[in-house]
């Protein structure tokens, strides 16, 4: 393996530190990724300088010019506090013709927009709820192809931000209130879907042109009560103590066929290329009473912490931590952005 200058790209609050103290919780730090990512890159005989970015990419035109690193690893998930330019950056990447690692820009753009990608998923006949986008300043009025249950998200938020036990609504007043809530506390427009009541999953892709699907994945909630929904909420996944509580934890999907499993995979990689994504991406589903698979929507470059969702998946096909960082960065090396021109 030869010997590469990686240029990690990380916000400016989450810069890891150089050494971690004695009884430091790497794990509930902040900056656990970029601990994880930049320490075993360097373990791994990399040179890995770290930039901190907010607001200004002139440092990274700086760096790629004088330094002249190999590849990008960009670990920014917005830009200026801002999500949906996080694209931008690994545009400016393209434009300084600097390899990265993760999704091309084009495939960001497609699946940031959650209406935007389920409108192109329909089309490739992928199975994806109904749904309805409601932008702030205009009427809250429910189609009547839209039945109750609803769920209402950000649509263009990620990592379950503003979703709640009260995202699932089941009258119009409900839907008014929550709509009004993602408009005011969350500041973007807002997507109602149906609520599909089922197992929540999980898959990994990996790849370019020719993929790989990682084993399937399964949130499972052992303690939660009758009455509560089993979604993936801001405390579900974020909250350490209310995993505790309620027995919230993630691992391969159990009683799953062999043959479903496969069949689920196979969705993924069709949604993977349906969004014209690369590098590598999580796909989140739900599998319903009936069998039947719908994606909820694809979440191009997912955390990939030791331990968490991605990498643990990937271990259990046999790609361990370093390998798979190798993997990853092999597959930024080889990225073509004009491929999907």
């Amino acid at each position: 393996m030869s010997r590469l200058r990686i240029l990690a790209l990380v916000h400016r609050h989450l810069i890891p530190p150089e050494s971690v103290p004695e009884g430091t919780d790497v794990a509930a730090a902040p900056w656990r990724t970029e601990y994880d990512v930049v320490s075993t890159l360097r373990a791994m005989g990399h040179d890995v300088r770290i930039l901190g970015v907010h607001d200004d990419l002139g440092e990274i035109r700086r760096l790629a010019t004088e330094w002249k690193p190999h590849i990008a690893f960009n670990l920014l998930e917005a830009f200026d506090d801002i999500a949906i330019f996080d694209m931008n950056v690994v545009s400016y990447l393209e434009l300084l013709k600097l390899p990265y690692i993760g999704c091309n820009s084009r495939g960001l753009l497609l699946a940031r927009d959650k209406a935007l990608s389920k409108k192109l998923l329909a089309y490739h006949r992928i199975a994806v709820p109904e749904f309805e986008v409601f932008r702030a300043g205009r009427p809250i009025r429910r189609p009547k192809r839209l039945t109750f249950p609803l769920i209402v998200k950000s649509l263009t938020q990620e990592a379950s931000i503003g979703i709640s036990q009260a995202s699932v609504v089941d009258t119009d007043e409900k839907l008014r209130e929550r709509v009004a809530f993602i408009h005011g506390s969350i500041g973007t427009a807002a997507m109602a879907e149906q609520y599909v009541d089922g197992r929540e999953l999980y898959v990994g892709i990996l790849g370019n042109q020719s993929l790989q699907a990682l084993p399937v994945w399964e949130l499972f909630f052992t303690n939660m009560p009758a009455e509560a929904r089993r979604i993936a909420t801001d405390r579900v996944k974020w909250s350490v103590k209310y995993q505790k509580k309620y027995g919230i934890e993630s691992g391969p999907a159990r009683d799953l066929p062999d043959a479903v499993c496969e069949r689920i995979q196979h969705l993924c990689k069709r949604t993977f290329r349906a969004l014209e994504l690369s590098g590598f991406a999580r796909i989140d589903l739900r599998l319903d009473e009936a069998g039947r698979a719908w994606v909820l929507e694809a979440n191009p470059n997912p955390q990939i912490a030791r331990g968490e969702d991605f990498a643990a998946s990937a271990a259990r096909a046999g790609l361990g931590y370093e390998a798979l960082l190798q993997r990853i960065v092999n597959l930024g090396l080889r990225w073509q952005p004009e491929s999907v021109a």
